[in-house]
């Protein structure tokens, strides 16, 4: 309604008498308005009040603690908010739904690995041949930890934390970090054969440099305390 009351202002009357004058055809159109009102479906309306509250929510934690809204959040967070909620009204599967479903699916079909994989230490090391020889890259898993909502203290645990893929490319240096054009490298079948081609001093030099940028991406937006660093789940090579 506000904006209908900006357009509806009363219009300089000399300069309709001009433009009338220079435009006489479109003289019966002058001094009226038309507008339109788009309104959200029911669902979308839901989503973007609750959008309002959290972001309420979340400027009143930055004046409490004293740090500016958006180092509380990723740059990319409202791409994926978005994309995952135009997915879902559109009633398609997110790109993480699918892969948890693959994953569940890989499980249920073979008992035994769902056993195994639970047991499995941490910061894991494999290796595995591509499709495409010159495909070389090297694949992250860690778990990012963040501050524990239900405890007074509000502890920086790795159970409250996220797990983040981070695949980093030989060829260009680059690191991506979208699930999307990850899973097509790393996905292999029992048969895959295994290919180790790097020096342990390369591969450590890498993790090096991907643990570096979780850190300039990461660490430092989310205000971490010193001491909190991302947990090596499992690495891969890929060549």
């Amino acid at each position: 309604m506000q904006r209908i009351g900006r357009v509806d202002r009363r219009m300089n009357p000399a300069v309709e008498a001009r433009l009338t004058a220079d435009h006489p055809d479109r003289a019966p159109l002058r001094g009226e308005v038309a507008y339109w009102n788009f309104l959200p479906p029911d669902e979308l309306d839901v989503l973007l009040r609750l959008y309002n509250d959290v972001a309420h929510k979340t400027l009143k934690i930055s004046r409490t603690l004293g740090i500016e809204g958006k180092k509380l959040l990723r740059p990319e967070d409202d791409y994926h908010a978005l994309r995952e909620f135009n997915e879902s009204y559109e009633g398609e599967k997110s790109t993480d739904e699918n892969i948890r479903l693959q994953l569940q699916s890989i499980l249920d079909a073979d008992f035994p690995l769902a056993k195994l994989v639970g047991q499995l230490p941490g910061r894991v090391f494999s290796d595995k041949a591509h499709p495409q020889p010159s495909t070389q890259a090297v694949f992250f898993c860690y778990r990012l930890p963040r501050p524990d909502q239900s405890q007074p203290e509000l502890p920086w645990t790795d159970e409250t934390g996220e797990t983040r893929w981070f695949l980093y490319q030989l060829a260009s240096e680059a690191i991506l970090e979208d699930p999307s054009a990850i899973i097509g490298v790393i996905r292999s079948t029992p048969d895959t054969p295994r290919h180790c081609e790097q020096p342990q001093s390369r591969l450590a030099e890498i993790r090096r440099k991907v643990e570096a940028h979780i850190k300039t991406t990461w660490t430092r937006r989310m205000n971490a305390p010193v001491g909190v660093k991302p947990i090596l789940n499992a690495w891969m090579e890929i060549g």
